[in-house]
């Protein structure tokens, strides 16, 4: 548990969208009363590991991280990436085939990803899955395909909008093809408290993190300029777009259809074999 001035440990990616809800927070902008943060940072597949040991109090994972950490962790309504209608993108040195999803099925054919217990991951294996594949870390992946080492690699964070520039050509967006397949978008991350911190403080954390998303909506030159920082060689235009992306209604609450996106992915994951039981998913809301 967290000390009685509520020391806690929050952590999350280096990434454009993660640097920009959690600046306010950062930066001293909210008031945060007798809680003091402590920032972490990591790639979120060694994130999705440390959740698994329950080391921190408050960090970013991926959504399909949690269906293993559901029995410690709640997840935070506030603070999602979630892509509507566009997600991780498997690109490849080859034009697009005529069937991707057969040829990504193919003998073979090796996708380098960013982590197995990446929603992207998880998402691939839904979309085919018979995939073979090899883990590669996220910013490796388009160097990896473009030397030959993969025949294909599946994209997250800014990789998504500069694989064109590497001569990549895209096969199939995941997030796309989601909401074609269930009508809803496709929620890749999401933050999560530990269930023993207990619900007045998990209610307050929430609050916290909601009001640092909105405080950066509200205030987006400042926080988008700290999030340049974290955009590995993004313009600041792109670095605009991909904010824009995973830094939207639905990060300030998932809402109706973003909960309901959570259940039907790890529902049908469930139902496909990829997860070995069902979630039990609960939401810590802010004020609630």
């Amino acid at each position: 548990m967290a000390d009685r001035q509520h020391t806690i440990h929050l952590a999350h990616s280096p990434d454009a969208d993660d640097a920009f809800m959690f600046w306010a927070l950062a930066a001293g902008r909210i008031d945060t009363g007798d809680r003091r943060y402590v920032h972490e940072l990591g790639d979120i597949e060694s994130l999705n590991r440390r959740a698994l040991a329950g080391e921190l109090e408050v960090t970013a994972v991926s959504l399909h991280a949690y269906a293993y950490l559901a029995d410690r962790y709640a997840l935070l309504a506030h603070g999602a990436s979630i892509g509507d209608r566009y997600g991780p993108r498997v690109v490849a040195r080859a034009p697009r085939p005529a069937d991707p999803h057969g040829t990504l099925g193919a003998e073979g054919v090796v996708v380098a990803v960013p982590g197995e217990l990446t929603t992207a991951f998880l998402a691939l294996k839904l979309y085919q899955p018979a995939v073979r594949h090899v883990v590669v870390p996220f910013d490796r992946i388009e160097d990896y395909v473009v030397a030959g080492h993969a025949d294909a690699g599946l994209l997250i964070h800014e990789g998504q909008i500069t694989f064109a520039d590497r001569g990549l050509h895209l096969w199939v967006d995941l997030g796309e093809w989601w909401h074609g397949e269930s009508g809803l978008p496709l929620p890749l991350g999401g933050n999560v408290v530990r269930r023993d911190l207990g619900d007045a403080l998990m209610r307050d954390i929430a609050c916290d993190l909601k009001a640092s998303i909105e405080y950066g909506l509200a205030h987006r030159a400042e926080a988008l300029a700290h999030a340049t920082a974290y955009s590995r060689g993004l313009d600041v235009a792109r670095t605009d777009r991909f904010v824009g992306m995973y830094v939207n209604a639905y990060t300030v609450d998932y809402g109706p259809t973003g909960r309901r996106a959570v259940a039907e992915l790890l529902g049908r994951a469930h139902r496909a074999g990829l997860l070995s039981a069902p979630v039990d998913i609960r939401f810590v809301t802010a004020g609630t």
